[in-house]
């Protein structure tokens, strides 16, 4: 597999909880990847995207996880053939009197589902120490292989996840007993147990190592049918993980409990009155740098390593946040009660502290030099870890000026938004062919609102315009820059009002593959030409995260109106040398 800017590539992304399977039951799984990669590479598509897969707690957020290195259980395929400790008897059983046909229909019901594959997960590991650990057979020797080799991660992950479920299904540990707040009092704690009560403690966390090693199993087997299809998996990584997770329970002296990580307000992303007013609180615990530099960036390269053992490339979400990372003095639980004050009145309320950029903001040319600086040193490391050319830069949003010089210096591709791509501030959007190669292209994160969405809200505009007044001359006419900014970069005009139809659909997926970056990605949801999105930046809702494609991948060639408009791609890719 040629995964070097050489050879540019067309990709796809999807979320994973958003495919529908063949065998899912009520979010996408490993199966559901398989089929998605198998249709990717019949269509010519070299690379496949999702979302981080590690496991996410109460919110559902995949980037608010509760391990840096645990896989979440939901991704895992339930069938006889994915997990051999489960016949078609026991799944049939254990789904008796579940609605399947209402979990596979609608979005994901999180709790619903999680509580379903528990279960069965919980039936295959009871079978598979009745069996295979009795027997000590070859499953029985691979998993324990597996806790031997992972032990660095899974020992502390599996205490933490056993203990959330002691404390009624919070991951915050914060609100726990005292004894169980970090990993040494919990270990202390247990090793003062009755020998009965530590087994049954100790037999739950074996559960959880279980469900680890089927899920890594699953994953690097996907891995490996991707590579023989010429297909590259793109995982991501979050810049930073859940202040309530395992990582930080573990080993709390990496972290600065105090601070949260976060984005500035900006322009694009205007979800609430408080993204508005002063910016996005993430609730990431920041770095202590000093910490992780002081064993060699240990935790680092260890997240590095698993996420490069499943994925051919992955993208860092967030890389801005190694030069520099917008903080807050204050959790996002606290976010209502900052809203309606002024800065004077917040400062009142955190020690005259105020959101800004740490470790330095970017005001004069030594805070640059030593944000430059540090951002290198880290980055170097993970590229020690993860190889040439496999680690892709999410460097979207306020980005200084040093970032981008410095990510090409380290050959570390960054993302091109082709309507943020302008030649000068105001000035017209640099054209495709001029990217520079080693870069990714896109029109959409999974942040965006799709392609058809913002072509009919301006069309709307427009079309309301002609009806109205004076006032609403300014909005359509920055309708109208936006439309035909966005159709010139694509190489067509747009004279008047024209509905997203097959023509414009078509020319705009032509523009990006054109472009001359190494790789360039469409959002499932822009390649279907539909107007679903998965997440709203800085948004509290149900829809978030949960929202799934109407149609089963099976289903995607047996769609006459689809495969007509993929017959077209697929001609597209060949002619822009993208095919895989």
């Amino acid at each position: 597999m040629d995964l070097t800017p050489d050879k540019p590539l067309a990709g796809l992304l999807a979320p994973l909880f958003a495919l529908r399977g063949e065998h899912d039951l009520g979010v996408g799984d490993v199966g559901a990847l398989r089929e998605f990669v198998d249709w990717a590479a019949r269509h010519g598509f070299g690379v496949v995207q999702v979302l981080p897969i590690n496991e996410t707690g109460n919110d559902n957020s995949p980037y608010n996880a509760i391990s840096s290195v645990a896989i979440d259980p939901l991704t895992i395929e339930i069938t006889p053939d994915a997990v051999p400790e489960l016949s078609a008897a026991d799944i049939k059983k254990t789904t008796a009197g579940v609605e399947l046909l209402h979990l596979r229909s609608g979005p994901v019901v999180y709790p619903a589902v999680k509580a379903l594959k528990l279960r069965l997960l919980e039936r295959a590991f009871a079978n598979f120490l009745a069996h295979s650990m009795k027997k000590n057979d070859r499953r029985a020797r691979s998993f324990r292989a597996f806790r031997k080799a992972e032990a660095a991660w899974t020992e502390s992950y599996a205490l933490f996840r056993t203990l959330i479920e002691v404390n009624a299904g919070t991951e915050r540990w914060d609100k726990w007993p005292e004894h169980q707040r970090s990993f040494a009092a919990a270990e202390k704690l247990l090793k003062s147990l009755p020998a009965a009560g530590r087994k049954v403690i100790e037999e739950r966390a074996r559960f959880f190592i279980y469900v680890q090693w089927i899920a890594w199993t699953q994953w690097l087997a996907v891995r490996e049918a991707a590579r023989k299809q010429g297909v590259a998996l793109m995982g991501d990584i979050p810049f930073g993980v859940s202040f309530f997770s395992a990582d930080v329970w573990a080993r709390p002296e990496l972290f600065d409990h105090q601070w949260c990580g976060g984005a500035p307000p900006e322009r694009i992303f205007q979800a609430d009155p408080f993204t508005t007013k002063w910016g996005q609180n993430w609730g990431i615990p920041l770095y202590k740098w000093d910490a992780h530099r002081a064993e060699n960036f240990a935790w680092w390269r260890q997240r590095v390593s698993k996420v490069r053992a499943i994925f051919h490339l992955f993208r860092v979400d967030h890389i801005l946040g190694f030069y520099r990372i917008y903080s807050f003095p204050w959790r996002p639980e606290r976010n209502p009660e900052f809203l309606p004050l002024s800065e004077e009145e917040a400062k009142a309320r955190t020690g005259g502290e105020l959101p800004h950029f740490t470790p330095n903001p970017d005001d004069n040319d030594a805070h640059k030099a030593a944000n430059r600086a540090m951002g290198e040193e880290i980055l170097k490391v993970l590229l020690e870890e993860c190889g040439e050319h496999r680690l892709i830069g999410e460097d979207l949003g306020e980005v200084p000026d040093y970032v981008r010089p410095s990510l090409t210096k380290l050959g570390i591709a960054g993302f091109k938004i082709p309507i943020w791509e302008n030649e000068y501030d105001g000035g017209p959007m640099v054209p495709g062919p001029k990217y520079q190669r080693l870069s990714v292209t896109t029109y959409a994160t999974h942040d965006f609102e799709p392609l058809r969405t913002t072509w009919e809200n301006a069309m709307a505009k427009i079309e309301a315009a002609e009806k109205g007044g004076s006032e609403t001359w300014p909005e359509r006419d920055r309708a109208w820059n936006e439309v035909r900014r966005l159709a010139g970069w694509a190489g067509f005009e747009v004279p008047k009002i024209v509905p997203f139809d097959d023509e414009v659909h078509e020319r705009l997926l032509r523009g990006l593959l054109a472009s001359n970056s190494w790789i360039a990605i469409t959002m499932i949801t822009d390649l279907f030409a539909s107007t679903q999105r998965f997440n709203q930046p800085g948004a509290v809702s149900d829809t978030n995260w949960s929202e799934r494609l109407p149609e089963p991948v099976a289903a995607w060639d047996r769609d006459r109106a689809l495969a007509g408009k993929m017959k077209q791609l697929d001609a597209i890719v060949r002619e822009t040398g993208r095919w895989l």
